[in-house]
């Protein structure tokens, strides 16, 4: 189905093994309901922003919000991908794409997470790969950033992985104690010299999209 009234509902991203679409509509209950199976170890918090403590029902309520007040707010100032992740057509994760004065900056940031039932098989890093093969190859980014807790290894080894280069620490609160968030970027050089590494990725859709990210 077409929607030609909001180009970005169509933007499709294609990996070996996933298709990544914006999350939207039917597809919210669906990634709260993967959500709810378990991401991460209760006794750990991956997440800078620990939504996943808060607990039911306001954690669906705030995660409906979150998903419609990003498409709301969505301009080329400042916009916002969920894709969700499939695999063999079942929703496996998420896959966050950021920007804020991209015409300008032209840079974006990452954040995922996938089902703890689909963790270890590699699917993150694919997800990742083709958001990023989006910002780099169709978008015109120049840089992408990314963060994690120090002790985060599969976000951290995921992201050496690529070709990101450390970009400093910061402390955070995590669960009332401080903490060190790490920060990676990843420019355009690098990510060029690791590409022929990565899986291959296709798009439909993108052209619909670059007018109303103010990049036409």
């Amino acid at each position: 189905m077409s929607h030609a009234f909001w180009p970005p509902f169509d933007l499709v991203l294609r990996t070996p093994r996933l298709e990544l679409r914006p999350i939207h509509g039917h597809m919210i209950p669906e990634a709260l309901a993967l959500a709810d199976r378990g991401i991460h170890d209760p006794e750990t918090m991956p997440f800078s922003v620990p939504w996943t403590d808060v607990e039911l029902p306001q954690r669906h309520w705030d995660s409906v919000r979150h998903y419609h007040r990003g498409w709301a707010e969505f301009r080329p100032e400042r916009w916002s991908f969920p894709f969700g992740s499939f695999a063999d057509g079942r929703l496996i994760g998420v896959q966050d794409l950021l920007a804020t004065d991209f015409p300008t900056l032209r840079t974006v940031t990452t954040g995922s997470w996938l089902g703890r039932e689909f963790q270890g098989k590699g699917y993150g890093k694919e997800q990742r790969v083709a958001a990023l093969a989006l910002a780099f190859e169709r978008l015109g980014a120049q840089f992408a950033e990314t963060e994690a807790y120090w002790d985060n290894e599969p976000s951290n080894a995921v992201t050496r992985s690529i070709g990101y280069e450390p970009n400093g620490q910061s402390v955070q609160s995590r669960r009332g104690k401080v903490d060190r968030l790490l920060h990676y970027r990843l420019t355009r050089d690098a990510w060029d010299r690791s590409r022929s590494s990565l899986p291959s990725v296709t798009f439909d859709g993108v052209d619909a999209v670059l007018p109303v990210l103010g990049l036409i």
